[in-house]
């Protein structure tokens, strides 16, 4: 017969362990500039960028840049995820050619 369910059985279970509810994880509170006024966040980042074009450090970025940046912000993600960057879509290959049979598509 099954020890757990036999009554009889001399093996002693501690209850203390079972009843004990589970802890709730705290929620995680914001921490940092999420946490602060959004008013707040905006003069600090404000005060950044006036200190940066005084020191001559900023940089404004002219259409070429921002145009290539786009570009490999689009590439990138695929890049982390380890699929590689995206491949020009080339034709599909006729139904009758055989060397494409069992293929997954890309």
């Amino acid at each position: 017969m099954n020890s757990v369910l036999d009554p009889s059985s001399n093996n002693t279970v501690n209850t203390s362990e079972e009843t004990k509810p589970a802890e709730q994880p705290r929620p995680r509170r914001p921490r940092g500039f999420a946490a602060m006024d959004r008013n707040k966040v905006s003069e600090i980042a404000s005060k950044g960028g006036k200190a940066a074009h005084a020191a001559g450090t900023a940089h404004q970025f002219t259409s070429e840049e921002a145009r290539d940046a786009g570009r490999k912000g689009g590439v990138a993600p695929h890049v982390r995820r380890g699929r590689g960057p995206r491949k020009p879509t080339v034709a599909t290959p006729s139904s009758n050619d055989v060397s494409s049979e069992g293929a997954k598509p890309v």
